[in-house]
């Protein structure tokens, strides 16, 4: 990978990525797309815009620090996706897949905005998501660029469910607040959980109200770096018990949360596909 950076934008070469879908299949919620087809959004605290190139990505807004501190790790840049796609195309569904969308990054979040961003996705809709985070970040984030920082476990451990009525989320409010709390405490170390094998770290997040199984799942996939991990919602149980009756392909194992991004899509706009 080849870097070019000048004053407050950094252009990488040799990078595959499909950035459409990698920043809207579900991973992250707080990037919108701009009229020219580049992307805005707010990452640990820094508003960045980062575009395709033929050859690899060019983020605006951002210094050479912000980058090799947040960004490449943020986009999974140290990992080999050629590699990656090789492993999954074991298997014919998933090779379709692979040919038709290339390159879909894991966005490496902080653990804290992935925990409370999919308890809010709990029995909810993308679009539905987005207003809900936008509203928290507006009324209780920090001011960063034309957005807003996320906000702290120790910013909402302060609130009750009544004082997050303005974010119109519904039955999530005290789960937002239970969660905030045992973060903020201590009680969940949410770091730790890096270290744990799976099942232990899902337990560990599972003392959190509201939080089952996919949340779990998708707090280790998307904000602490468990590529074992393989959150199932109704879409994928259906996709899978279709697929995949006795289990899933032993070429996708270790990477299996990798392998289910191409499900998702797939089931969300891949029907032209024959894969059934």
């Amino acid at each position: 990978m080849f870097v070019k950076s000048d004053e407050n934008k950094v252009e990488i070469k040799n990078t595959e990525i499909n950035l459409d879908v990698t920043l809207d299949c579900g991973q992250a919620f707080r990037w919108r797309k701009n009229n020219d087809g580049s992307w805005t959004g707010v990452v640990r605290g820094k508003e960045a815009t980062v575009a395709k190139t033929d050859t690899g990505l060019i983020f605006k807004g951002v210094s050479d620090e912000d980058f090799a501190d947040i960004f490449y790790r943020y986009f999974d840049l140290d990992r080999d996706y050629d590699s990656v796609l090789k492993r999954i195309s074991g298997d014919e569904t998933l090779r379709l897949a692979a040919e038709k969308y290339g390159v879909i990054r894991i966005l490496n979040q902080e653990p804290w905005e992935t925990l409370c961003s999919f308890i809010i996705s709990a029995c909810n809709n993308i679009p539905r998501i987005k207003g809900i985070i936008e509203r928290l970040c507006q009324s209780f984030g920090d001011k960063a660029g034309g957005s807003y920082s996320f906000p702290s476990a120790e910013r909402l451990a302060e609130l009750s469910p009544s004082e997050l009525e303005v974010l119109r989320a519904g039955f999530r409010a005290p789960y937002i607040c239970d969660g905030a709390k045992k973060v903020a405490q201590g009680e969940i170390d949410l770091d730790s959980l890096c270290g744990l094998p799976l099942e232990a770290a899902e337990k560990e997040l599972m003392k959190i109200k509201g939080v089952g199984k996919k949340v779990a799942d998708c707090t280790l996939l998307f904000g602490l770096g468990h590529t074992d991990a393989f959150p199932v919602d109704r879409h994928i149980k259906r996709f899978c018990d279709k697929l995949y009756p006795e289990g899933l392909p032993d070429c996708i194992r270790g990477i299996e949360g990798i392998a289910q991004q191409y499900m998702f899509c797939l089931q969300r706009w891949g029907a032209e596909i024959q894969y059934e």
